[in-house]
């Protein structure tokens, strides 16, 4: 019980509080949360209340602004096991107003779009998002500080036809 508060108090903590590449990572690694180096967090990025243990973040990854990360899908008290756990490679960017439903692993080097509802596995190096959320291109720089933009952006690749159809 005490500790399913202090829990929540850090999460709430993490919520709000700056710094997001070393309180607010921190703060959820108390949690139980799964962190690389490197790991940048948003304000308002909500990570599972209840199994916080089952989410993995890879290194050097991004996690933007009011993100949802949930690993449980019961209502009522607290079960001892999660739905599944939320695996999120390394070199990944997450874009502001994600949601990551349970059981999904994003591979290293994977960008999100902003808005983006995911319910199934992205493959390493896939551009990934609306308006029918599925593979958009192929990624060959990672989104994240090491890169600029326009790096990113040069460096995406067209996915061909039969790898769009096999990952729908």
């Amino acid at each position: 019980m005490i500790k399913t508060i202090f829990s929540k108090f850090l999460l709430t903590l993490s919520f709000f509080m700056p710094f997001g590449y070393s309180l607010r990572p921190w703060l959820n690694r108390l949690r139980g949360v799964k962190m690389g180096k490197n790991v940048w967090i948003a304000k308002s990025v909500y990570l599972d209340e209840l199994h916080p243990e089952d989410i993995e973040i890879g290194d050097n990854s991004i996690i933007n602004y009011r993100t949802t990360i949930y690993t449980h899908s019961y209502f009522g008290p607290k079960q001892k096991k999660s739905t599944g756990k939320v695996i999120i490679g390394k070199d990944v960017y997450i874009g502001p107003h994600c949601l990551i439903l349970p059981g999904v692993k994003i591979g290293d080097c994977s960008v999100i779009k902003g808005g983006t509802v995911v319910t199934r596995n992205v493959p390493p190096n896939t551009f990934w998002g609306m308006p029918n959320p599925g593979p958009l291109a192929r990624v060959t720089v990672p989104l994240t500080p090491g890169h600029t933009q326009e790096e990113f952006i040069k460096g995406l690749r067209p996915i061909k036809k039969k790898e769009r159809t096999s990952q729908e």
